[in-house]
């Protein structure tokens, strides 16, 4: 979802800045804060206010992060460019896509909800659907049971080490890394994926 399907990068960098306003510092480019957008809470709340979850405030800012950014999850979160261009080609060839995300049902549904995806989606499988989360195989095993199709029959994209080793480890037949969403460049080709592409729109020629 979040740096493969749609640049969330802005929203969850406003919900950072809120809280660097709200304590009188100044809010930070969003170049600075957009790499750790894949990160979640524990790290966009690291690079942001220099605090890790070991720190005797990191639950409270936690808490305080999540709730500005439920309220402000859709302001300018929006599909990447071409995206929308390989969700309709995969539509017109009723080819399924879903979406396996970390990011919990809270913030997932009313998302896709405000995005118009939720109908279009063929399953959606949240951080807190499954037992365990990626980099665990059982999030996109579980997408698959739910499409019906065996494993070996899907393409896992993600722009996460923790995607490429989760769609390894559910055995499915290719992963492919976004190297267009918030992973750094030079760090992309040690995750072993079957393929890289560096737009959305790649993906069709695969």
């Amino acid at each position: 979802l979040d740096g493969t399907l749609v640049d969330s990068a802005p929203d969850l960098a406003g919900a950072v800045n809120a809280l660097r306003i709200s304590r009188g510092l100044d809010a930070l480019p969003l170049a600075q804060l957009r790499p750790y957008a894949s990160h979640g809470a524990r790290g966009l709340i690291g690079a942001g206010l220099s605090v890790s979850p070991e720190h005797p405030e990191f639950d409270a800012l936690r808490n305080e992060f999540l709730d500005y950014y439920q309220s402000h999850a859709c302001v300018e979160t929006a599909l990447f460019d071409g995206m929308e261009h390989v969700l309709q080609t995969l539509e017109a060839h009723r080819i399924p896509w879903g979406i396996v995300t970390n990011k919990h049902e809270r913030f997932t549904k009313p998302l896709l909800e405000q995005l118009n995806l939720s109908h279009r989606a063929a399953v959606i499988i949240s951080g807190d659907t499954a037992e365990h989360a990626k980099p665990h195989p059982a999030p996109l095993l579980l997408a698959a049971e739910r499409l019906g199709l065996s494993p070996e029959k899907l393409v896992y994209v993600g722009d996460d080490q923790r995607d490429i080793q989760s769609a390894k480890a559910a055995n499915y037949q290719l992963s492919i890394a976004a190297a267009y969403g918030y992973c750094q460049a030079d760090e992309v080709s040690l995750w072993q994926a079957d393929f890289i592409v560096q737009q959305p729109e790649e993906l069709l020629v695969i």
